[in-house]
């Protein structure tokens, strides 16, 4: 029997017990169970569930009253999970997590998720309400060329633990196999930990979402990391994760051997084009000598002056200035060693110091990053909050589909580093469970959009482009990839004069290739084809005709 499926049948063979804290439903509606007088009836045997359970209890979903598998249907089961998630927010509790298993009344319980006839579902049902997140949250992207300890340097930062020399905590961040066995990461990873009085709160493995939500509940002060891609062939992910998040500070690691690279100067220069603060971190500084740290300082000085910033060392001015002038002109230097801990408590002071910066108060906003189907909940769109506030229950719209259309949704719920709130803003990175539409139609690049939002989505913009590298001229009908919030498009480019050299700056008109999307004035972009780069802003949009 799989340890999946011993939850399930530990909470049949305890059963219903006036005194116990399991409970067996067939389903739960919204028309029958929150009807005037049964809602208030329901919540008040939840709160007896979760007080006998000592904090906890079990809700046993797909069965009958004698704990008989009946199973229901997807949609069924997603309903009885919104019902109850009401029950529990009355109750002063809240769903910690849930398990779902396939029916087949012939077979009995089959592999999770699967089955003919229905599901059945084990709701685990925690005392506390859902998490509030008014409290000051700073995100953080990461960025710097492969090797040069990025993931290794956050993993130690959320854990608080030396690394064993060999990368060991960069494995509490590479998300895929093929990524550990390499010590490589592919794709965008995320990280947190926090403050509170006492200093740190770190995760104790966060691999584990339980101890990940463990701190995004104790903690008074949150710092999430956007980890991204070190390697060459995918800059894209890291130009995605640099321009496609709403980020506060950028932090670009340099590795004490090597130095600055080329790749260093690149993603320097996606984080200088977004116009975002930035820290440098100087990692594995134990692995060389005093001089040739201070030398690769100087380097890392230069190249920032070379590209009109003012470096400021806070190993001679102290963490008082680095906080006070970081800015998108001053960027601080630390020195640091994952497996010394040697800086590691000046980034822990940074970044429990630093101001967030300006939250946009407008209307709601998220751009699509990833998505995902969950069972019995359905389709979860992730990504980081640009403007406004979302709250579960809320309708909203989502889009452009291919063909322009934007489609009606609701909001089931809302995930924060596998911590359930009621609502989120600006700022935060967001799982969103979607009601009225299939996981199948959500793409990268879309975006969410309050109900009564009137978008309109556009194949072609104006722009003023800056080419910081291509190895002869842009012309007309030049097609790179555009990278504008999440979206990562071909598209072609008409330069007003007919041809844009590199450094140079000028007017530009920008036609998606295959789609419109929602663009809209001020907002900065990437484009890049092969060694070809460039920064850009939109000036001018056209609705789609």
């Amino acid at each position: 029997m799989s340890r999946d499926r011993a939850l399930l049948q530990r909470a049949l063979d305890r059963g219903e017990e006036d005194g116990g804290n399991v409970e067996f439903k067939e389903r739960l509606s919204r028309n029958v169970h929150l009807a005037e007088g049964r809602r208030e009836s329901l919540a008040a045997q939840l709160r007896h569930r979760v007080l006998s359970g000592d904090g906890e209890a079990t809700y046993v979903v797909g069965v009958t009253d004698d704990g008989g598998l009946a199973g229901i249907s997807h949609e069924a089961f997603s309903e009885s999970m919104d019902v109850l998630s009401l029950l529990a927010e009355e109750a002063g509790a809240h769903i910690d997590d849930v398990q779902t298993w396939g029916v087949d009344r012939e077979a009995g319980v089959s592999r999770n998720g699967a089955g003919d006839d229905g599901l059945v579902g084990v709701a685990t049902v925690c005392d506390g309400a859902v998490l509030e997140t008014d409290d000051e949250h700073i995100v953080i992207g990461t960025a710097g060329h492969v090797d040069h300890g990025k993931s290794t340097l956050v993993g130690s930062l959320v854990t608080g633990r030396a690394d064993d020399g060999d990368g060991g905590t960069r494995a509490f961040l590479d998300v895929k196999p093929h990524e550990v066995e390499r010590g490589l990461s592919a794709d965008l990873s995320y990280a947190v930990y926090g403050f509170d009085d006492d200093g740190p709160v770190h995760v104790r493995n966060p691999n584990r979402k339980e101890d990940r939500a463990a701190v995004v509940e104790d903690a008074d002060r949150l710092v999430s990391f956007v980890d991204t891609v070190g390697h060459e062939p995918w800059l894209r992910t890291t130009i995605r994760g640099l321009v496609g998040q709403k980020l506060d500070y950028g932090l670009l690691v340099v590795e004490a051997e090597d130095g600055p690279t080329r790749v260093t100067r690149e993603h320097l220069g996606v984080l200088l084009a977004t116009e975002l603060p930035t820290i440098v971190a100087i990692t594995k500084t134990d692995a060389v000598d005093p001089a040739r740290v201070a030398e690769v300082e100087r380097e890392v000085e230069r190249l920032l002056r070379d590209v009109e910033k003012s470096p400021l060392s806070v190993s001679r001015h102290g963490v008082d200035a680095a906080v006070e002038e970081v800015s998108d002109t001053v960027v601080p230097i630390v020195q640091t060693s994952a497996v010394t801990m040697e800086g590691l408590d000046v980034l822990d002071e940074l970044f429990d110091r630093l101001p967030k910066t300006a939250d946009d108060d407008g209307e709601f906003r998220m751009y699509v990053d990833r998505s995902y189907s969950v069972t019995g909940v359905g389709a979860v769109a992730s990504g980081t909050i640009k403007s406004g506030e979302v709250e579960a229950g809320d309708e909203l719209l989502v889009g452009p589909m291919p063909d322009g259309r934007f489609r009606e949704v609701e909001v089931r719920s809302i995930e924060m580093h596998y911590h359930r709130v009621d609502h989120a803003r600006s700022g935060r990175i967001v799982g969103i469970a979607l009601k009225g539409i299939k996981e199948s139609a959500l793409e990268r690049g879309m975006v969410l959009l309050p109900a009564d939002a009137d978008p309109d989505p556009v194949r072609e913009f104006e722009a003023e482009v800056m080419v910081l590298n291509h190895p002869t001229r842009i012309g007309d009908g030049y097609e790179p990839v555009v990278h504008l919030e999440t979206i990562g498009e071909a598209a072609a480019f008409h330069p007003d004069d007919g041809r844009l050299l590199p450094g140079d700056t000028g007017t530009t008109r920008v036609r998606f290739k295959f789609r419109p999307y929602l663009v809209e004035e001020g907002q900065k972009f990437v484009f890049r084809e092969g060694r070809s780069k460039g920064v850009g802003t939109v000036t001018d949009v056209s609705p789609v005709e």
